[in-house]
């Protein structure tokens, strides 16, 4: 038999099982998602977005998903053009012509990423730079304490009965004078130390509940009392690193009521999957009430923020203000 005849016996068994393949693929690909709530494939996998901030976030990851989408085209059309239109020929069997130093295609090859990196680094820029823009005296602010293996939620707030203040607290020291001047004059303010058996009465999820209001600004002040851990509210559709000796800062608007998950995002030892917490948004006036109960219960005052800030990053902090 001649060779191009034992080429064309070895590949049509190939060519039988390829439908086959096709089918499997497809069924499989189809069968994984049987449960799937098409209103929710424009988020592309993220969650349902519960705050003023996070459309933009979800703006974002759409705008890169749609990026990659058309470079994938690009890409895999030119090499499925080249497959057909450049195979090798049964007949002919010779080296075809080879084509070397082609300049405006190697230009093309440097340009076209160039292009793509600068988009995509213009626009998350853009959005970081929105995300992280903190007003002048929010309407509230949490010190969201980190600690193995659970969280600590400083409410900065004028409680009424509660005297104090949270710009000379002694547990709030290590939080930088930037944050602190904004905060609230005579905040005695009352805290929720929570632990990892901790469960919220609603819904049974472990970890201890942070409140906030609805449609009103809350400013989180991250610090944390031994290593890095990660503030992470997953509809939030954003997370940021707490760190100690090193104060992070962020701020949201909740727009819908609702108990949410949270978890700790950073890896931080042993009990890291024990760091959850949710997130209750309530009405403002219910809010309210809610810090009276922790004052009624004695929880008032601050626990202690974290470890104090660094000298080089508090020399830093200055040179930004």
């Amino acid at each position: 038999m001649s060779p191009n005849g034992s080429d064309r016996s070895s590949r049509r068994p190939m060519r039988r099982k390829l439908p086959q393949v096709l089918t499997a693929g497809l069924i499989l690909a189809t069968a994984t998602g049987c449960s799937y709530n098409w209103e929710d494939f424009p988020r592309l996998g993220m969650p349902t977005p519960v705050t003023e901030e996070a459309p933009r976030i979800l703006s974002l990851w759409q705008g890169s998903w749609a990026a990659a989408l058309i470079t994938g085209i690009l890409v895999w059309g030119l090499i499925i053009w080249s497959v057909i239109f450049h195979r090798r020929s049964r007949t002919k069997v010779e080296v075809p012509p080879q084509t070397r130093y082609n300049m405006p295609i190697e230009a093309l090859y440097t340009v076209t990423p160039l292009i793509i990196v600068s988009v995509l680094f213009y626009f998350t820029a853009r959005d970081e730079s929105k995300l992280l823009e903190l007003t002048p005296k929010p309407a509230h602010t949490v010190n969201v304490v980190g600690y193995q293996w659970s969280w600590g939620f400083n409410y900065v707030e004028n409680v009424p009965g509660v005297e104090g203040d949270a710009k000379t607290d002694k547990n709030l020291a290590s939080i930088p004078d930037k944050f602190l001047a904004d905060f609230p004059e005579n905040a005695g303010g009352v805290y929720d130390a929570g632990i990892p058996g901790d469960r919220n009465p609603q819904t049974g999820n472990p970890g201890p509940t942070l409140w906030l209001p609805k449609g009103e600004k809350v400013r989180f002040v991250l610090t944390s009392r031994d290593v890095i851990h990660s503030f992470w509210v997953v509809p939030f559709l954003m997370k940021q690193d707490v760190i100690p000796g090193h104060t992070n800062s962020f701020e949201v608007t909740p727009t819908r009521e609702g108990t949410f998950l949270g978890k700790c995002a950073e890896l931080c030892g042993v009990d890291h999957s024990r760091m959850l917490f949710n997130v209750k948004v309530v009405s403002p006036e219910r809010y309210q009430q809610h810090l009276k109960e922790l004052a009624e219960k004695g929880q008032t005052g601050y626990i202690p923020s974290g470890i104090e800030q660094t000298d080089p990053a508090r020399n830093a902090e200055k040179n930004q203000l």
